[in-house]
């Protein structure tokens, strides 16, 4: 397939594959490629965060690269529901639900069972403050352990294998192991990240629409990865993306609407099927923010975000970046085209 014909199919086949494997290498950073993003969002949305954790949770965050505040939040999210003093059935205790044994090693002593931030003497995981930091602390030696494993994946899904099945089982599969529970963990974990991932409206978010735009925006100039991308930010593709941390154009259409949402619209991952979502719009009442797909090769595979002034943002091809085109651009003006409005 030419370059040229992969200018929107690829949207659509990498979509695809992208979904059928669980979106299981998507969202990996790639330091050694020069401006990449780093991959995910970093920034915490407190407003979403109990109060009394945002300090903890944020401090949690700088404790290595890898491991960000979002991250944090959204695995104590899956792990206790924010409960303290939860206990699993097979004996995990506290926010992060560790096991005797593993807070055994892990354990840390920084906080005081009044919620201060002075150690009290005592590694507890009901302590909020001790089973955060912990937490950071244990992701950040997976962190480690899995890079030095060598393995091809998404980092952040691999820690969180890890950190449900234990790294032993990541080394033993080569990668995500096929526990339906822990892809299911990871899955979810991932998805949730978003929504604990500050707003990147800023001082034009004030509708649904300036949400999206401003969402998708804030990616101009990222690589363009086939298969690459999801609601967590831009990841490492299949085949000729295999090697580029970015987005595709479905990838970021559905990243820009997630975060727009606040985490409540979830996409589905190819443009075939996202144009078949939302609110169907004539195309002369187009407005910022709405989606708009085209028919480029027999089926809508290929879609972008409208910004007014006819002039749309989308992720075009292998070798391309997020950028701005031109709706009279002779290549898509004759097309098919669906509007959809979401918000």
């Amino acid at each position: 397939m030419t370059t040229t014909t992969m200018r929107g199919a690829a949207c659509v086949v990498a979509g695809l594959l992208a979904l059928l494997v669980g979106l299981s290498v998507v969202a990996a950073a790639d330091e050694e490629e020069a401006g990449a993003p780093t991959g995910l969002v970093t920034v915490l949305d407190s407003a979403r965060v109990p109060p009394e954790y945002v300090e903890w949770i944020e401090r949690a965050g700088k404790e290595c690269a890898e491991v960000s505040a979002p991250l944090i939040a959204a695995q104590i999210d899956a792990e206790s529901g924010w409960n303290p003093t939860a206990r699993s059935g097979a004996g995990a205790q506290g926010l992060s639900q560790f096991l005797p044994g593993t807070w055994k090693t892990w354990g840390v002593d920084a906080a005081g069972k009044d919620g201060s931030a002075e150690p009290d003497g005592v590694a507890d995981p009901f302590t909020p403050g001790d089973a955060i930091m912990t937490q950071a602390r244990y992701d950040c030696w997976l962190a480690d352990k899995v890079k030095s494993l060598g393995l091809d994946g998404d980092p952040t899904r691999l820690i969180l294998a890890a950190y449900n099945a234990g790294p032993g089982a990541v080394e033993r599969f080569g990668g995500l192991p096929p526990y339906p529970e822990t892809q299911n963990y990871v899955t979810k974990i991932v998805t949730s990240m978003a929504g604990y991932s500050g707003d990147a409206a800023g001082e034009d978010g004030g509708t649904f629409g300036n949400r999206v735009v401003a969402n998708a925006k804030k990616w101009l100039g990222t690589p363009y990865s086939w298969g690459g991308g999801g609601p967590e930010g831009p990841g490492r593709g299949f085949a000729q993306g295999a090697s580029t941390v970015g987005f595709d154009c479905s990838s970021l259409v559905q990243f820009a609407v997630y975060h727009a949402s606040g985490g409540k619209t979830l996409l589905p991952r190819t443009s075939q099927v996202q144009v078949t979502e939302g609110k169907a719009v004539p195309r002369d009442e187009m407005r910022p923010g709405d989606v708009i797909g085209f028919d480029l090769h027999g089926s809508f595979d290929h879609i972008g975000i409208y910004l007014g002034n006819g002039q749309f943002i989308h992720a075009p091809k292998t070798g391309d970046v997020v950028k701005i085109s031109d709706l009279d651009d002779s290549y898509y003006a004759g097309r098919p085209q669906k509007v959809r409005r979401f918000g």
